[in-house]
């Protein structure tokens, strides 16, 4: 199968710039290949992330994956965890387990585009170029977007819009 296609930017450069924090994984580094467990056929694991440099007016955190060099026209959605609250600054490595387990009371998971519940891991097509995995928190206004599990990827997105207070993202690719 061909894949050439153009090279999408990165999806959060087409918004407005809000205010930016700092976040980090102990699992991987900006840029550079996730390993293979965080990955659908090796672990399907959730890496682990800490953010830090927020507003002080944080109420709540959406955390969420994207890959933006799937070949659709709207990407691929693999993981969002809403209604996370101020006082979260870190989830642990395996966090996005499917019964969410690894999250803190009030926090849930949507369904991944997949179909799966919880993180959904790295699976770009086999003989694609290396994607581009977005890992983004948001810090937001509220206590809640008052969204619950049946709500889609996209819907949560466009509420997060509207309640960004400030935004971190870091990049990982995986390539098959």
């Amino acid at each position: 199968m061909d894949f050439t296609r153009p090279v999408p930017p990165d999806p959060y450069s087409l918004l407005p710039a809000p205010a930016t924090f700092e976040l980090t994984s102990a699992d991987f580094s900006p840029g550079e290949p996730m390993p293979s467990d965080h990955a659908a056929d090796g672990g399907n694991t959730s890496p682990e992330l800490s953010w830090s440099g927020f507003p002080e007016a944080t109420r709540s955190f959406v955390v969420s994956c994207f890959d933006v060099d799937a070949p659709t026209p709207s990407g691929y959605w693999h993981w969002h965890v809403l209604d996370l609250p101020a006082s979260v600054t870190s989830l642990a490595r395996g966090a996005g387990a499917a019964d969410g387990s690894g999250l803190p009371d009030d926090a849930f998971q949507l369904t991944s585009d997949g179909g799966q519940p919880g993180f959904e891991g790295a699976g770009p097509p086999p003989g694609d170029r290396a994607h581009r995995y977005v890992f983004a928190v948001h810090a937001l206004d509220v206590d809640s977007l008052e969204l619950t599990t049946d709500h889609t990827n996209v819907q949560a997105a466009f509420n997060v819009y509207f309640h960004t207070l400030a935004r971190a993202t870091l990049t990982g690719t995986y390539q098959r």
